[in-house]
C-alpha cells in the first residue's frame, strides 16, 4: 500500500529525486511514482533524463535545467509552482545538487514560500564513503578538484592537515595529474581511495598509500576511465624532523632561478633528504 506522502501533495511542490549513478535497480518505488504524477521534471539533461523515463514508462514532460541556464529559468519554475502545479528536480545521475545544478533553482523556492521535498536515494559520495574503509564518522565533500595544477594544489593544502575524510570527484582526463598533485602536497604514504564506475559492470575500489596508488593507475589504462571519486584519509599526526636552517636557506637560493619541483629536488639531493618534505615546506613557507 502506498503512503499517500509519497505521492505530489496538493499543495504544489518542488521535489528532489535521486537517479541511479549507474545501476537502474537502485531507482526507488518512490521516485517512480512522484516522476509519474508531477506535472513537470526539471532535468540536467532531458536526452539523457529521458531515457531513464522511457525505461520506466514514465510519460511525464521535461525542462531543461542546467549550468549554463538555471540562474534563468529558475524563476520560470517558480511561476509555474505558484500557479499551482508540482515539479520534480533530476540531474543526470545521483542527488540533485550535489556537485550538480539545483541550488538557484531551491534557494528561490524557499524565498518564495514554495514546499520543497527531498527523497532520499543514490549519491555516489555516501555510496564511495561506505566502502572506502577509510573512517567515516567526520567527512567533508570538496566537489571537483580545480582543472588548474596551481588551483588545485592550492586547495590541496587547504585540506593537507584536516583530520577527516576528505572527498572529491575527478574526471577521468584529469585523473593523474591530480594523483600526482596530491604526491606532491600530501606526500606518498598518505592513503587514498580511488572508487570508480560504483554501481556499474567494472566497479572498482582501491585504496593504497599515494605513491602506490599512482603507480597502479598508471599500469592499467582502464583505472583511467569511467566516473570517479577520490577519498583521502585525513591527516594524522607524526613526528616530523625540522628542515635544518642551511637546508631552507639554500632551497630559497635555488627557487630564485628555478622552479620549486627542481629547486626541492636538488635540495634533497644534496642534503640527502626527501624531496616532498622540501617541496611541502617551498609551498608553505616561500610561496
Amino acid at each position: 500500500m502506498t503512503d499517500n506522502k509519497t505521492l505530489p501533495a496538493q499543495i504544489p511542490t518542488l521535489f528532489i529525486v535521486p537517479t541511479p549513478i549507474g545501476n537502474l535497480g537502485d531507482i526507488t518505488q518512490r521516485a517512480i511514482e512522484v516522476l509519474s504524477s508531477v506535472d513537470l521534471i526539471a532535468a540536467e539533461d532531458t536526452r539523457h533524463t529521458g531515457k531513464l523515463l522511457a525505461h520506466f514508462n514514465i510519460p511525464t514532460k521535461t525542462f531543461p535545467l542546467h549550468d549554463h541556464n538555471e540562474q534563468q529559468k529558475a524563476q520560470v519554475l517558480v511561476e509555474k509552482l505558484l500557479s499551482g502545479q508540482s515539479i520534480a528536480l533530476v540531474s543526470d545521475a545521483g542527488t540533485p545538487l550535489i556537485s550538480d545544478p539545483g541550488y538557484h533553482l531551491v534557494n528561490q523556492c524557499r524565498q518564495a514560500g514554495v514546499k520543497v521535498v527531498p527523497l532520499p536515494g543514490a549519491c555516489a559520495v555516501i555510496t564511495a564513503l561506505s566502502a572506502s574503509g577509510l573512517p567515516s564518522d567526520r567527512f567533508s565533500f570538496e566537489g571537483f578538484l580545480p582543472p588548474k595544477s596551481k588551483a588545485r594544489k592550492d586547495k590541496l593544502l587547504e585540506i593537507a592537515k584536516v583530520e577527516r575524510t576528505c572527498i572529491f570527484y575527478e574526471s577521468p582526463h584529469r585523473i593523474l595529474d591530480s594523483l600526482e598533485d596530491m604526491l606532491d602536497i600530501l606526500g606518498s604514504q598518505r592513503e587514498v581511495v580511488l572508487a570508480r564506475e560504483l554501481t556499474k559492470t567494472f566497479e572498482t575500489f582501491q585504496g593504497m598509500p599515494l605513491g602506490e596508488l599512482i603507480e597502479w593507475v598508471k599500469a592499467d589504462s582502464n583505472q583511467q576511465r569511467g566516473e570517479m571519486v577520490l577519498l583521502v584519509h585525513g591527516h594524522r599526526e607524526v613526528a616530523e624532523e625540522t628542515l635544518p636552517d642551511e637546508v631552507t636557506r639554500t632551497l630559497a637560493i635555488l627557487t630564485k632561478e628555478l622552479p620549486l619541483k627542481k629547486a626541492a629536488a636538488l635540495a634533497a639531493e644534496i642534503y640527502n633528504l626527501k624531496k616532498n618534505a622540501l617541496y611541502k615546506w617551498g609551498l608553505e613557507n616561500l610561496g
